[in-house]
């Protein structure tokens, strides 16, 4: 059995009340994407668009970007192995730490990969110095935006003169801003027509609380690069729910100012909290936070029936380093009185 790395995996423990874990909205899923699932419940009996037709439309729409900018797919790691076994990239940058999807994917399409390292003593926060390093040797570089797990966003200027100096170099950049909507962050999609090297990954998933219906959409104006990644696809590959729950979620405009402004609030709650209890907090933009320890305090936790994210397995990040996703302020009060209890354990 393949090696599960990420958050979410409340099925391998016992009595687990409160997954912080997993970076999810704590609003929940939207009430029009629930009647929207069980309104077409029938539907579902039919295979799905295999080019899902409407949810693309529909996505144009919110973007305000050109259709066949848009390619879907079953979440954006889906996404992610597709790109990679359709370009097969050979030398791949990466920052450590990072979402680990990225390398992983491109290790199984035989490719290789090199990290540019982020400083703690900077707050893990992405700097020029970066620019250096995209040499025509690359093939592709990711970069998420906030990042994951450290929540931090990249400065615009720094993306622009990223993307300017990827397309300078035809080296294919990446950027993943499946967190970006809980921020205050901008996203460079207004690069995309000029730029043919860009490409943007999106997902349903965690502003909309859909993790388990996997949903993620990719942007780029390269549309022979989109049709190589959508050859790479099994047929049929985002379900008919997906789309249902997609297009709805679409519906809900005053979805994403509410959530990103309970998780500002809550965030700063949490870095208070954590902050009297001693424990080092880093600089976040995002919906989670990551922060140290004591490398017992995963076991401890999971006591108390509380699942959170160790992060040992983040090249560049060690025991003892942990992330915790932000919810509503009653449970991240059972969170922190949980944290006081498993650090005063012996």
């Amino acid at each position: 059995m393949l090696r599960y790395e990420h958050g979410g995996d409340i099925f391998s423990h016992q009595k687990i009340e409160l997954d912080y874990s997993a970076n999810l909205n704590p609003l929940g899923m939207p009430e029009p994407v629930k009647e929207a699932l069980r309104a077409r419940v029938d539907e579902f009996a039919h295979y799905p668009d295999p080019y899902c037709r409407k949810l693309c439309q529909d996505l144009a729409e919110y973007e305000d970007i050109d259709r066949d900018y848009i390619l879907c797919g079953n979440g954006a790691a889906d996404l992610i192995v597709r790109l990679c076994l359709a370009l097969k990239p050979q030398k791949a940058l990466v920052c450590a730490p990072t979402f680990s999807e990225y390398e992983k994917a491109v290790i199984q399409s035989g490719g290789k990969v090199v990290y540019h390292r982020l400083e703690e003593n900077e707050g893990f926060q992405l700097t020029p110095r970066i620019l250096q390093e995209l040499t025509p040797e690359l093939d592709i570089v990711f970069l998420c935006n906030p990042n994951n797990p450290t929540g931090r966003l990249i400065d615009f200027e720094l993306l622009k003169n990223i993307a300017e100096k990827c397309r300078e170099n035809q080296i294919l950049f990446v950027l993943d801003e499946c967190f970006l909507d809980f921020t205050r962050g901008k996203s460079i999609k207004s690069l995309l027509p000029s730029n043919p090297y860009l490409v943007i990954l999106k997902a349903f998933t965690k502003i909309y609380a859909m993790a388990g219906l996997r949903l993620g959409y990719m942007l780029s104006a390269n549309r022979q690069v989109l049709r190589q990644i959508e050859g790479f696809g099994q047929s049929w590959s985002v379900s008919g729910p997906a789309q249902a729950a997609g297009s709805a979620a679409l519906t809900c405009r005053g979805w994403v100012a509410a959530s990103r402004l309970l998780t500002e609030e809550e965030r700063q709650y949490l870095v208070g909290e954590l902050q009297a209890l001693n424990i080092q907090v880093f600089p976040s933009d995002a919906n989670f936070l990551l922060f140290r320890s004591l490398p017992q305090l995963y076991e401890r936790m999971l006591k108390r029936g509380i699942l959170i994210r160790r992060c040992h397995n983040f090249p560049g990040l060690e025991a003892g380093y942990f992330r915790t996703g932000i919810k509503t302020r009653q449970e991240n009060q059972r969170l922190t009185a949980a944290l006081k209890e498993a650090l005063a354990d012996e």
